[in-house]
């Protein structure tokens, strides 16, 4: 069965906000991002442009240059799908469970790639040659205005 069909049948869970929090607080100004060590500042992983919600499991502590640069960008548009595996954990975690929360609220668990695409990143999709292929681009492009 895969990770995603363990998930929902309930025979894995998440591990628990409180273990994320923990993990962060062993580094508290130090970007989550970056690693920049100073002044930090509460970022949303899932934009509220798209509909990210102003609550502890969508916000992590970066740096203000990594905030600006990643802007209103999901994790993995903003730096590609070629960096996905240079993500903090505790960023692509914390992002990936959220992502998972959010299609669970909305139904869309089930959802096949037709109900997916084309979204708004599908530009990226063609450029990068991911186009017509279920990528984390989906999982993100869902939530971008359309």
């Amino acid at each position: 069965m895969s990770f995603l069909g363990k998930l929902k049948s309930g025979e894995i869970v998440w591990s628990t906000s409180v273990s994320e929090w923990l993990l962060e607080m062993e580094k508290p100004h130090v970007c989550i991002y970056c690693g920049q060590e100073g002044a930090l500042t509460t970022e949303h992983i899932l934009p509220r442009s798209r509909g990210g919600e102003n609550v502890p499991d969508n916000v992590v502590r970066v740096c203000k240059s990594c905030n600006s640069s990643k802007g209103a960008k999901g994790l993995y548009e903003w730096k590609g799908l070629e960096h996905k595996n240079e993500h903090s954990r505790i960023a692509e975690g914390k992002y990936l469970k959220y992502l998972y929360t959010m299609f669970e609220r909305n139904n869309k668990l089930d959802a096949k790639l037709d109900d997916l695409c084309p979204c708004c990143l599908e530009r990226k999709c063609e450029e990068e040659e991911h186009a017509h292929k279920f990528t984390l681009y989906c999982l993100e492009g869902y939530f971008a205005p359309k």
